[in-house]
């Protein structure tokens, strides 16, 4: 059997004070309704129908081809938003699942078991439903003597003793299609609110005899909506703790889980150790047995197998094995350290490769540059590579030993087995093998080759 989600995407969330449609804040890296798209995945077959509203304009562009987006105007009810999905869904037959765009930590096997409950019940639908103290405002679950849902009854207007029933209505429903779209017609507008609720729907169902059915949540945190900033505080708590929690299970160790960062998506290989302060954003993958921080922020960033970062920041670089580096060494977009590569404090690094082996100890920022294995770059160089209009290329060999406080204006290229004098200006290109120093540099000498063992 067929089924289809529809996540209801339309409020306008005035309650998060923002500009920003409420369903694209994000958790942990991610905007809310992409959790929402991922989990509704796991229980759907069909493409997702998704019902905007408040900035349908971004929530569509956001969405793209991964959902149908229909457009609730003006928003009347949850009711009402199912309803604009009728032109695509009626007719189709199967089951529909609707849920909420706002509930990022609803999962996707949490969906799975309504759908599987819809699917052995003999009557029109299926709800979740969650038992708490606190009822965040839900309405509370009327059971009939045989355990079928009889109705919702609404904080609103419940009694004292419907007050004190501790389940509650989560809003994630299951539907026969083909009902549910009948059903939509006998709604009738809330007298107290005046729009058109899908709670309603139990009243429709209960008055034809028709039996509904509760699957209750085995995790009540699942239910959290978020309707204000500290709602997505609390989800993003929950959310950060479940991540971390895959990862030590997955052999990572985590130092300190309450004040590492992990954001959806990042790969993290068994027995790295992360320490604290630690921040993995974006596409970043990490290897096997590395050292993580403490006090280190990498986005976007591929690491090997066997490296340490120490006190670092690294957006958009590439590590290959053993990289030592920190602390307080930053990398930049493009850049790529070697096998072997140690770089030291207060260092920065730029859309360059240094290769296997090179040694930049401390206080140097290598620009565009390409730099041989087993070169040493001493403290205090420059790569001059900017001259106020263009970008210029440095190319260092193989073996070089670039002095403390040489500036190396670009563009440039120094052979294999050269060496720079400290506090040199280099603005020739050195032949291999030579002794550069002065400002600017002049040929000294002529060096007799050395070269390392490959």
């Amino acid at each position: 059997m067929k089924v289809t989600a529809i996540l209801l995407a339309a409020g306008q969330g005035t309650r998060m004070k923002s500009d920003l449609p409420k369903v694209l804040h994000p958790v942990l890296g991610q905007p809310m309704i992409w959790h929402a798209l991922e989990a509704v995945k796991q229980a759907a077959s069909e493409t997702p129908v998704v019902v905007v509203g408040h900035g349908a304009e971004k929530v569509t562009d956001y969405v793209g081809a991964s959902a149908r987006t229909v457009v609730q105007d003006p928003q009347l009810g949850t009711a009402h938003a199912v309803i604009q999905a009728t032109p695509l869904l009626r007719g189709t037959g199967g089951l529909v699942l609707v849920c909420y765009a706002d509930m990022p930590l609803l999962r996707g096997e949490t969906l799975a078991r309504l759908v599987e409950k819809q699917k052995a019940n003999r009557g029109p639908f299926s709800m979740l439903t969650v038992f708490n103290d606190d009822p965040h405002g839900f309405g509370r679950i009327v059971r009939a003597a045989d355990g079928t849902v009889q109705a919702i009854v609404e904080e609103y207007v419940a009694t004292e003793e419907q007050k004190r029933i501790k389940e509650l209505n989560v809003g994630a429903y299951c539907f026969h299609a083909d009902w549910l779209w009948d059903a939509l017609a006998l709604i009738e507008k809330n007298p107290h609110k005046g729009e058109y609720y899908l709670t309603d729907a139990v009243e429709v169902a209960v008055k034809a005899g028709l039996p509904i059915q509760a699957e209750v949540m085995e995790d009540a945190k699942e239910a959290i909506g978020v309707n204000t900033r500290v709602h997505l505080s609390e989800v993003e708590a929950e959310m950060r703790r479940r991540v971390n929690e895959s990862h030590m299970l997955n052999g990572v160790t985590l130092i300190d889980p309450a004040s590492t960062y992990i954001e959806i998506g990042v790969k993290v290989g068994r027995d790295t150790v992360v320490w604290p302060n630690t921040y993995l954003h974006g596409k970043t993958e990490i290897g096997e047995g590395n050292v993580i921080g403490p006090n280190t922020i990498i986005r976007d960033s591929k690491i090997g197998n066997h490296c340490k970062v120490l006190a670092s920041v690294l957006e958009g670089a590439l590590l290959e094995d053993d990289v030592d580096m920190g602390p307080f060494a930053r990398l930049r977009k493009g850049a790529r350290l070697g096998n072997h590569v140690h770089m030291g404090n207060f260092g920065e690094v730029k859309d360059s490769y240094l290769h296997d082996g090179v040694k930049m100890g401390h206080f140097s920022y290598i620009g565009n540059a390409d730099i041989g294995a087993e070169t040493n770059i001493g403290a205090g160089t420059i790569t001059c590579n900017y001259d106020g209009e263009k970008k210029h290329p440095t190319t260092i060999g193989e073996d070089v030993f670039i002095g403390s406080d040489t500036m190396l204006v670009a563009p440039l290229t120094i052979g294999d087995g050269a060496r720079t004098g400290a506090g040199s200006v280099v603005t020739k290109d050195v032949p291999p093998d030579t002794l550069v120093a002065g400002v600017p540099a002049r040929a000294i000498k002529k060096l007799e080759k050395k070269r390392h063992k490959t």
